[in-house]
């Protein structure tokens, strides 16, 4: 086994193609696009042909698809002309080459009509602009949904909360709430404000925040959180986050970082588009030529057109949007929050995650692993030192405590209770002196030491625990073994992150035999032992020498790795600041949907590369193809054929996309 002790962000941000866009803006334009497109298709010739129907002719009905035409050109085209402009002075992408088949088909359509031989292009034209619509609308709701979601959510949280003051219960503004005070939740309400049960017990509606329907027991000590809706009891909470500080509003604020953040994807689908544009102008250009020298002008600009009209990506328009929206309501009803798409992209290419131990992959808090006795029973070993420390605030004497209750121990209730500074409490049960405490403690009283105790302090300590001793006025009569207990499903997101390849290591601050136990308890081969915060950064950045690293962590002193790390998960929302630091938030404190969100990064990229795949290669066969490399042997593809090719297309990339929703994540 493998062990060490030892002793600046990158800004993921691109242009956003969306500026000054809105969703509803979007969504008004595909709806009016489309009912323009109806009568186009209706006037058709190839419609009329396929579906063997005779439109309607009438003084000027030659003139509807052309009149159509030009409002569906200016009206729902129009912002693909502008972002092209934009490309122009960038990087010419995927709103250049929607403009330019747009208007070549538009321009050339117009001249047919008016008077220059040849096949319009006017439904190839609607339809075109339709898809172009449908995929920007599809993406950007993709992420606001889950904004708007929160938003609405928000609103129905209540703005007045049940103040306990003293004996009475006032009705005061939530806004107005501080920490510490109680407020009295009644069943049924929905829960105003992160808080910490004082009293009472209930069940818990938490589906907002976790997509788990199932009612989560609450008893004191549980904490509840704002939005979430109280089922059959009453509660008394005591305030621990207010206003812009509770986890709903944390949320809300990594929805809208998310919403402005840039697609990689999509980054790969423009660059994609930026070649098939040059590949279409440079053949088109060619077509053109070439045609010329061998045939009329009139055919040499009808090849020239077709090729530059089916080359256009309908279904690289939505290869990304489409598994963009699959993967965020994947990714949310798991409890997996995206606040960078950027960077939940890059999950598909970690080769090492470094988790933080306390809090991450153990619980954070102590609990009672053994109990060594000598001349009394495990239970009355329980009920003495637990008489005692129910009486301190230590978290070691907590955790005896819960010990005895989960154990249903009945407690000795002690008199003349003491805390020695640094070494323990005493204080009489049955008129007994007794002492709890650490085991220096021991020697300094100079009592009696049985020799089996010694042996399991000797073993405990050499494992890195933490041992209470009982004691009475002459010897030794129990020794409590505590350690931080490792969280269940921890065992098995190591073992599901090994099987995927993925290279698991510790990073703890404790001492070297805790971190050596709890290595050991995971079968982690790597680990590093008594590391100080600020060196988590500094170790980040040696890892990622040897490839992607991911850091899972959930401490404010966790925030400088998270940022380093290639890929920063924080675990547990509303927990603290790592949030703002980390990539992704796992809702839950289980570090087995670390394993998801990796499975999930790489599925969301296979779907995409398969998309792109699919989108592009159909431009592969109809290019040339349009471009009349088969007119020898009497194959011609008309603009018809490929527009039919392109739909198919188009439909594949769709169904592909939706079957993301079929990844078994666990």
């Amino acid at each position: 086994m493998e062990h060490h002790s030892i002793h600046n962000h990158n800004e993921h941000q691109g242009h956003d193609k969306h500026s000054g866009h809105s969703l509803e803006m979007f969504k008004q334009r595909f709806f009016i696009s489309l009912l323009l497109t109806l009568p186009i298709l209706y006037l058709d010739p190839h419609f009329q042909e396929w579906f063997n129907y005779q439109a309607i002719k009438f003084p000027g009905s030659d003139w509807i698809s052309p009149i159509l035409s030009v409002v569906l050109y200016f009206y729902g085209g129009w912002v693909f002309i502008q972002g092209g402009w934009r490309e122009l002075h960038s990087r010419i992408g995927m709103m250049t080459l929607v403009a330019l088949a747009i208007t070549v088909a538009f321009i050339y359509s117009l001249a047919v009509t008016l008077g220059l031989p040849g096949m319009p292009f006017y439904w190839e034209l609607a339809t075109l602009i339709d898809v172009m619509l449908l995929g920007h609308w599809i993406e950007m709701a993709s992420v606001q949904g889950a904004s708007q979601a929160l938003a609405h959510l928000a609103k129905l949280v209540p703005s007045v909360a049940h103040q306990v003051v003293g004996d009475r219960i006032e009705d005061v503004l939530v806004s107005e709430l501080k920490t510490g005070e109680i407020i009295l939740i009644r069943p049924g309400e929905q829960i105003p404000i992160d808080g910490v049960v004082v009293e009472g017990a209930s069940s818990i509606n938490e589906a907002f925040l976790t997509g788990e329907s199932r009612p989560v027991p609450k008893q004191e000590g549980n904490e509840v959180v704002a939005g979430s809706v109280n089922g059959e009891g009453a509660l008394k909470v005591q305030v621990t986050r207010t206003q812009d500080m509770t986890t709903l509003s944390q949320i809300m604020r990594l929805v809208e970082e998310a919403q402005h953040s840039r697609s990689g994807y999509q980054v790969l689908a423009d660059k994609v588009a930026y070649w098939l544009t040059l590949i279409a102008i440079g053949v088109s250009v060619l077509t053109f030529v070439v045609w010329l020298s061998l045939q009329d002008l009139t055919f040499a600009i009808n090849r020239a057109v077709t090729v530059l009209v089916i080359t256009c990506p309908h279904a690289l328009g939505l290869a990304i949007p489409l598994v963009i929206v699959n993967a965020t309501a994947i990714s949310a009803k798991n409890g997996i929050l995206v606040r960078n798409r950027e960077a939940f992209e890059r999950a598909k290419d970690i080769k090492t995650i470094a988790f933080d131990k306390t809090g991450t992959l153990t619980e954070g808090r102590f609990a009672v692993q053994a109990v060594y006795t000598e001349g009394l029973s495990e239970k009355e070993a329980l009920a003495i030192a637990a008489g005692l420390e129910s009486l301190s605030e230590h978290p070691l004497a907590q955790a005896i405590v819960e010990e005895a209750e989960r154990k249903n121990v009945q407690l000795s209730s002690a008199t003349n209770f003491q805390a020695q500074a640094g070494k323990g409490v005493e204080g009489t049960l049955d008129t007994k002196i007794y002492r709890v405490g650490r085991p220096e403690w021991i020697a300094e009283l100079g009592i009696e030491f049985p020799a089996s105790l010694r042996n399991g302090l000797a073993e405990s300590e050499a494992k890195g625990k933490s041992v209470i001793a009982l004691m009475d006025e002459t010897r030794v009569l129990a020794l409590f073994v505590l350690a931080d207990r490792v969280r269940e499903s921890a065992k098995e997101a190591v073992r599901q992150l090994q099987q995927q390849g993925v290279q698991v290591v510790m990073i703890t601050g404790d001492a070297e035999a805790v971190a050596r136990t709890v290595a050991e308890e995971l079968n982690l081969g790597r680990y590093y032992a008594r590391v100080l915060p600020s060196d988590k950064a500094q170790l980040v950045r040696l890892l990622k020498n040897q490839g992607p690293t991911a850091f899972v962590g959930d401490g404010i002193n966790d925030a400088p790795a998270l940022l380093e790390a290639d890929l920063g998960i924080a675990i547990g929302a509303g927990t603290n600041i790592a949030i703002e630091s980390a990539d992704l938030v796992l809702i839950e404190d289980d570090p087995l949907d670390v394993a998801r969100a990796l499975k999930l990064g790489k599925a969301t990229y296979s779907k995409m590369v398969q998309n792109l795949l699919w989108a592009t290669g159909y431009n592969v066969v109809a290019i040339p193809l349009a471009a009349g490399v088969a007119y020898n042997f009497g194959f011609l593809l008309s603009p018809a054929v490929g527009a039919l090719l392109m739909s198919l297309s188009t439909v594949i990339v769709s169904i592909n996309a939706v079957t993301l929703r079929r990844v078994q994540l666990t």
